[in-house]
């Protein structure tokens, strides 16, 4: 089984909740952030599969629809390859917040979805996320987790910005 690397999307990969963007609801809406499509590249290059598992109760909430959902992944995967990085799959939950679903973070849904998927070796593997509800998942999945931010967390690292959390991501997958 292989080791992988799980990101969340919205503010660790793209800008949300800023001046240009509030919630990504359009493709034209995203916009990497600083070093993240990098970041990914630098993941790929050491051999790691990428996935992207995201919260998106927009959906649930009438926001945005699953099409328009699958347009704006097609361009952020259009986005990090021009880099050299790859995505190898990308699970969503599409319920409203509170819905009680196993998918929604917190809850690891869909990194053991992904994990029976792809045959990936989750306790060797790493959740990268700027919430607790990412590291708790993470957690709950048996991950190591690496937190994205400055605030307090439970996570096992934590960096300011993915494209800082690279190497302590490849420290966590080279341990045994």
């Amino acid at each position: 089984m292989k080791k992988a690397v799980f990101l969340d999307r919205d503010g660790v990969l793209n800008e949300v909740l800023t001046k240009r963007v509030k919630f990504v609801n359009h493709p034209r809406q995203i916009f990497l952030l600083e070093g993240a499509a990098d970041a990914v590249a630098e993941l790929t290059r050491a051999g790691y599969p990428v996935f992207i598992v995201t919260n998106q109760g927009g959906i649930g909430l009438g926001f945005m629809t699953e099409e328009k959902l699958e347009k704006v992944h097609t361009r952020l995967i259009s986005m990090l390859e021009k880099k050299g990085g790859k995505v190898l799959d990308i699970a969503y939950c599409p319920h409203k917040p509170n819905a009680g679903c196993s998918c929604r973070k917190p809850e690891p849904g869909m990194l053991t979805d992904l994990a029976e998927k792809h045959g990936i070796n989750l306790f060797e593997s790493v959740m990268v996320g700027d919430h607790e509800r990412d590291i708790e998942a993470g957690k709950a999945a048996g991950c190591k987790t690496v937190f994205i931010g400055t605030g307090k967390t439970g996570a096992d690292a934590s960096a300011p910005s993915l494209a800082e959390a690279v190497k302590p991501i490849l420290s966590l997958l080279e341990k045994k």
